[in-house]
Formats: C-alpha cells, structure tokens, sequence
C-alpha cells in the first residue's frame, strides 16, 4: 500500500476475528480443537453483511463461501478458485478488492499476521482450554485497548468457557 492508504482500505474498516487459547493456539489438524456453538453464533451476526478474507487453507477448512458475506481468499497460487469466491495473490489486493465494505480477517495464522497491522479493531474469543495445537499465534495485545469484554460460561453446547473481548486500536493502522 502506498503512505497515502490507510487500512480503511479506500477502504472500510478492517477487523481481526480470532478464537484462540491464552498460549496462542488456534488450530488443530486444519480444524478449530474445541466445540463453541455461542462463539459461531457470535462471528455470523458479527460478519454477516461484510467481506471475509482469509487464506486458502482456512477456506479449505470451511469447505464453502459463508452465506450473507463476500469471501475473498488470499493464496500464493494464481490457478487456485473457487466458486463464489474471489481471490487475491497478497493481503493488500484483498483489502483494496473489498473496497468501502467493511472487512473481518479470519485466519489462518500466516494471514493473521500478515493482515494484523491493517486491523482497527480485534474480536478476540479466549478459549479458556488447555488443548495443545498445531497452530499458534502470537498477537501483541499491547496495541489495542479493551473496549468490551463477556464472559462466556461452559455449556452443553460450549466445551469450554470463553471469554469475548473486543479491542481497539490504540495506535495507527499501517499505511
């Protein structure tokens, strides 16, 4: 992006959504290791209406577009496409693909830490479990402030307790 674009892409805004345990595990063989009917609830009436954009491997994972939103899929390969799907070759098309619509950045781990400097805001889901992971993430959260924070109880329908935190920005977004 040139010093002239901010991350409100020509842009809307731009959010992180990422369930994740508090050592930083988000994945699991391809998969979410845990079960949260309450934070799946909570991520569609968040997105719904707006852009996602993640990497093809978490794509792969979700096996479809999610319906009421654009999926942008970010991927090195040219050749790679998907039905009702668009796909960018880095994470900067993506945003500027999206243009006014308001984006949520969705995974996997490389995309999270390519696209993290252009997000606003930070929907964090912690994942109170001890599960051990094959995919980590490391997110300095010293750069955002709390702005709301809901803790969510253990269910029948949740494996574990979790605890939804949404943050702001404190500083400037990459340019």
């Amino acid at each position: 992006m040139s010093d002239n674009t901010q991350s409100t892409n020509e842009q809307g805004r731009v959010t992180a959504v990422v369930a994740m345990t508090p050592t930083g595990v988000i994945g699991l063989n391809g998969d979410m290791p845990w079960r949260l009917s309450s934070d799946l609830r909570r991520f569609k009436q968040l997105t719904m209406g707006g852009v996602l954009i993640m990497g093809r491997r978490t794509y792969d994972s979700i096996g479809r577009p999610l319906p009421g939103r654009r999926t942008i899929v970010v991927t090195r390969n040219p050749e790679w496409s998907s039905e009702g799907v668009d796909s960018a070759p880095n994470p900067e098309k993506a945003l500027k693909m999206a243009g006014q619509d308001r984006c949520f950045v969705v995974g996997g781990a490389e995309i999270y830490r390519q696209m993290l400097p252009y997000c606003h805001e930070l929907c964090l889901t912690r994942v109170w479990s001890t599960v051990e992971g094959d995919t980590k993430l490391t997110i300095d959260l010293s750069q955002f402030r709390v702005i709301e924070q809901t803790r969510v109880p253990a269910s029948a329908r949740d494996d574990v307790p979790t605890e939804f935190i949404r943050m702001t920005r404190q500083n400037s977004c990459k340019k």
